[in-house]
């Protein structure tokens, strides 16, 4: 029985769209003029030493660094620093109204429905735990943290490898069985099922591709698949 739904954010609950058309132009934008006006921000040092460490580059050359940062978007890197930052340039864009979280209508009622019925509910995304909880927290359907009782993002393991899933399962104490992941990534799943975990693929938009995965094309469609699994 399922007792735990882990869910990923684009594409699963929130539309790619969003991310890569809104979040990510903003954060590029913004990079620069962030990290020049914070820089002796403890925590915003913290993770500038972190992409030189990272690189080789210069800890006192800001302008370096913006440049490593501004490539590391262009290629959309998944690292930790870089995501570290991006979740602080989005903070002040959500608390200043610049934007919402976009979260899909049937995605935030069964994430309520869900933790009303008592499954614990957690996110794994690459993005970081910070970015998380702004969009769920700022989100077009109102603040859904409440729900969540925990995030996982990158520093756990990388979304494609087994080990990832495995490390979460400790964290969380649970049997993998009783664990569901929600992507709209095969690679992703194929990783959670060999770690154990109970899989469902959400395919939002398009043909749904060839696959032994059982898929949903929302989060009703979920629910009633959840009834599926032993």
């Amino acid at each position: 029985m399922i007792r735990v739904i882990l869910t990923d954010i684009e594409g699963t609950t929130s539309s790619i769209s969003f991310v890569h058309d809104v979040l990510f132009p903003y954060a590029a934008e913004h990079m620069a003029a962030f990290v020049r006006e914070r820089a002796d921000d403890p925590a915003v040092r913290e993770q500038l030493d972190a992409v030189a460490r990272e690189t080789g580059t210069d800890a006192r050359d800001l302008e370096a660094l913006v440049t490593v940062l501004q490539g590391w978007i262009d290629e959309d890197r998944k690292a930790t620093p870089l995501k570290a930052l991006q979740g602080m340039i989005w903070e002040k864009g959500y608390r200043d109204g610049d934007f919402q979280g976009h979260v899909y209508d049937d995605a935030a009622g069964k994430l309520r429905e869900w933790h009303d019925r008592g499954l614990r509910l957690y996110v794994y995304s690459s993005g970081s735990v910070q970015a998380q909880k702004l969009i769920y927290g700022f989100s077009r359907c109102g603040d859904l943290t409440p729900f969540f009782s925990g995030y996982f993002d990158t520093r756990i393991g990388a979304k494609r490898e087994t080990a990832a899933y495995q490390a979460i399962l400790d964290d969380l104490g649970v049997e993998p069985e009783t664990v569901l992941f929600l992507s709209d990534v095969t690679a992703e799943l194929d990783a959670a099922s060999e770690a154990g975990m109970e899989t469902i693929l959400l395919v939002r938009d398009g043909d749904a591709p060839q696959t032994d995965y059982r898929v949903a094309r929302d989060f009703d469609e979920v629910d009633g698949l959840m009834n599926t699994i032993d």
